[in-house]
């Protein structure tokens, strides 16, 4: 029961340029503005609303998003990103990579910030089967909560334990304060507020094969 748990988006899907396309699509010139603006307001959102489904945790943080930018938004184009979340990229490096851990006879999860049917219209996108995913649908929060992180550990026992993502708030902080093995894709460069809680990092996903051993 060697298990290794991902972060989803962000980590395996290129989350920033979901949004910023999708924003672009409703506001031509505004998707990094939004973008930047939506970063601010989602994790508020969660916090509020911890029960509320990710669609509306999306539409949500998009007005507020267009409020600050001072960009119109139409009843119809709310949705904008639960429509065009199915079609967000993956990463390049994904595939090989999870492969890869597959091959080494590790089982794969998903710790994801996210409902069940959005989900499971990404998995069609991703290279391997996942052998468990764990949403905010299922444990009523959001990351950096740790239900998702408790709800796994209660449904599959693991005997190792390696968590992944690219989001040191949402993941890193809660892996450290369950004592969790943890590796960071620091895909953007970013600096840690505390790097005691960071243990491994990588830009990317290649290499997580060899880091993880």
């Amino acid at each position: 029961m060697r298990w290794v748990t991902f972060d989803c988006y962000g980590t395996l899907i290129d989350w920033r340029h979901g949004i910023a396309t999708a924003a672009d699509l409703i506001a031509p010139g505004y998707g990094m503005r939004l973008l930047e603006a939506y970063n601010r307001h989602e994790p508020a959102v969660e916090a509020e609303s911890p029960a509320m489904r990710y669609r509306q945790v999306l539409a949500e943080s998009l007005r507020r998003a267009c409020a600050d930018e001072r960009v119109p938004l139409s009843d119809d184009d709310v949705g904008v990103l639960a429509e065009t979340l199915p079609y967000w990229p993956v990463f390049p490096d994904v595939a090989a990579e999870l492969s890869a851990l597959r091959a080494d006879g590790r089982r794969l999860a998903l710790l994801t910030n996210c409902d069940r049917d959005l989900v499971a219209q990404t998995l069609r996108r991703l290279p391997v089967r996942f052998d468990a995913i764990v949403t905010a649908e299922d444990v009523g929060s959001y990351k950096p909560a740790h239900g998702h992180f408790t709800r796994f550990r209660e449904w599959y026992e693991p005997d190792e334990w390696v968590h992944v993502a690219q989001s040191y708030v949402h993941d890193l902080v809660p892996a450290h304060e369950l004592g969790l093995r943890r590796i960071w894709i620091n895909r953007h460069g970013a600096e840690p507020a505390d790097p005691s809680i960071v243990q491994d990092t990588l830009p990317g996903l290649r290499g997580l094969r060899d880091l993880i051993g």
